[in-house]
């Protein structure tokens, strides 16, 4: 996870929330999650693999910028080591039967496989790799869920352009469909990217981040536009060629702040959600498709007015429109945190940019409980009211939570954890007993990793991991005796020792 990509202003409101500030959500409904329900964990390949370069893989534009740019990493680190999945898995299979995970969510390297990019050139041993971890999660009962992309595009790829270039639409389906003959016939549920939210914004817009392209306004667009056509035309693939005999599901994971709004003005909550969220999630699950109207509206009247021929955001077309809408089994969410919304009172961010399309302040409540972390605070009401957000707007999508946890230092007692994790998971039985259609929870994260700009500084595991020991040890926090507790009574426990 990473969400330091705010598009807004961040302010404090000196009043008292009306959303609680104390981490804690009321209990509604049934007391035990569906038994179809399904608790499991989630990671990322070059957050915890480690071996950049063994055995044959190709470096990743995560690889580069680390190399070239330590000093923007906050500790100066990478993850050329990490917490060495790639070479102690067998440490994370036995922390996820330890917590009797049902799935395991990770990504596959796509350097690791095709260290170019190029489909045609494959690496057998990182091929090795992966049939090896599906196969040994299958054989303890541990369902793979499998992201295609993130964020760790090939080096290869982006001197191309990347997701900048439609290129990218054929060159990410022709490696998607690489993974469903290869993995296709075990896996059943795959996302193809994560966050595209800190894809395009970070990585085309403001350039805080691989491949560091500085266009606002114009770049993350692009990069929208082409990811959503990669994703679509990924979907049509797989339902023409695979879908019959390997009956596997296909989303995408998105990462969402939930928006509220002090005066109850819904009308700034919907226009923001439509930008923070509806820009990716309107295409695929609406029902009309196409980005959403009052966005295509707003950026075409600022584009005119800034004198240029077209808009920044074109319409995505007939054509496009068809394959996307409804290119999705499922939605992921990544979920973490929420905020107040409030049109804003200048114009924000410079022009033209993300920031000045939307042009709204986002607040938060300097009650509300913050992480280490300084954009994490604990509003479990936040993804409640997301999850009723999506049922209502989305014709009750399925969703699955692909991403949820909170930072700290790293404490082996880890109460704070504990806390957020028992308000969010009662807050997703409290959206299921209200008739949303969520069918999963993934915990971020199984262990400590490297948190991308963050470095080894902040800490999202359930188990703990001395990055400087070339042992690698994996040790159980207490909130992952908790979730533990969770996934076997399929419930919310109360702990004694939480009060």
């Amino acid at each position: 996870m990473w969400s330091l990509i705010l598009f807004v202003a961040i302010g404090l409101f000196g009043s008292e929330s009306f959303v609680k500030a104390n981490c804690t959500i009321e209990a509604k409904g049934n007391l035990k999650f569906p038994k179809k329900f399904n608790f499991g964990v989630a990671t990322s390949a070059y957050q915890i693999e480690g071996g950049w370069n063994a055995d044959g893989k190709g470096p990743s534009i995560w690889d580069e910028f680390t190399h070239n740019y330590p000093e923007r990493i906050i500790d100066g680190s990478n993850g050329d080591s990490a917490a060495e999945s790639y070479r102690l898995f067998e440490l994370d299979l036995q922390a996820l039967k330890q917590l009797g995970a049902k799935h395991y969510r990770f990504s596959i390297a796509w350097t690791r496989i095709f260290p170019t990019g190029d489909v045609h050139l494959k690496n057998q041993k990182g091929i090795d790799y992966y049939n090896m971890v599906i196969n040994k999660l299958r054989e303890n009962k541990i369902e793979p869920m499998v992201t295609m992309y993130h964020w760790d595009l090939p080096v290869a790829l982006q001197k191309f352009g990347g997701f900048a270039n439609a290129l990218i639409i054929d060159q990410f389906s022709d490696y998607a469909e690489e993974l469903f003959k290869l993995f296709g016939d075990r896996v059943k549920t795959w996302i193809t990217f994560n966050e595209p939210n800190n894809i395009c914004k970070a990585g085309y817009g403001t350039g805080y981040a691989p491949p560091l392209i500085q266009a606002p306004g114009v770049g993350d667009y692009i990069c929208f536009t082409n990811l959503l056509k990669a994703h679509g035309t990924t979907y049509r693939l797989y339902q023409k060629k695979f879908a019959k005999k390997q009956k596997g599901k296909i989303g995408i994971t998105l990462d969402i702040f939930y928006l509220f709004s002090k005066t109850n003005n819904t009308d700034d909550v919907n226009r923001a959600m439509d930008y923070n969220l509806g820009l990716l999630a309107y295409p695929i699950f609406s029902k009309s498709g196409d980005f959403p109207p009052i966005v295509l509206k707003e950026i075409e009247k600022s584009s005119m007015e800034e004198g240029r021929a077209k808009s920044r955001l074109p319409s995505l077309g007939e054509y496009w429109t068809k394959i996307i809408k409804g290119s999705g089994d499922f939605i992921g969410i990544n979920y973490y945190t929420s905020r107040y919304v409030k049109p804003a009172t200048e114009p924000m961010g410079e022009n033209p940019s993300m920031e000045r399309d939307i042009n709204i302040q986002m607040d938060v409540d300097p009650n509300w409980p913050r992480a280490k972390a300084d954009w994490v605070y604990c509003i479990p009401q936040g993804l409640e009211s997301l999850l009723k957000y999506l049922r209502d707007e989305y014709n009750n999508v399925e969703v699955k939570i692909t991403e949820n946890g909170w930072v700290d230092s790293g404490e082996l007692n880890d109460d704070n954890r504990i806390r957020y994790f028992k308000s969010h998971i009662q807050a997703v039985l409290n959206a299921i007993n209200d008739g949303c259609n969520v069918t999963s929870y993934s915990a971020w994260s199984l262990v400590d990793n490297f948190e991308w700009l963050q470095g080894y500084t902040e800490k999202f595991g359930l188990y703990s991991v001395n990055m400087k020991s070339t042992k690698k040890g994996r040790i159980p926090k207490k909130s992952a005796l908790y979730y533990k507790k969770v996934i076997a009574t399929r419930s919310v426990p109360v702990f004694e020792y939480l009060y």
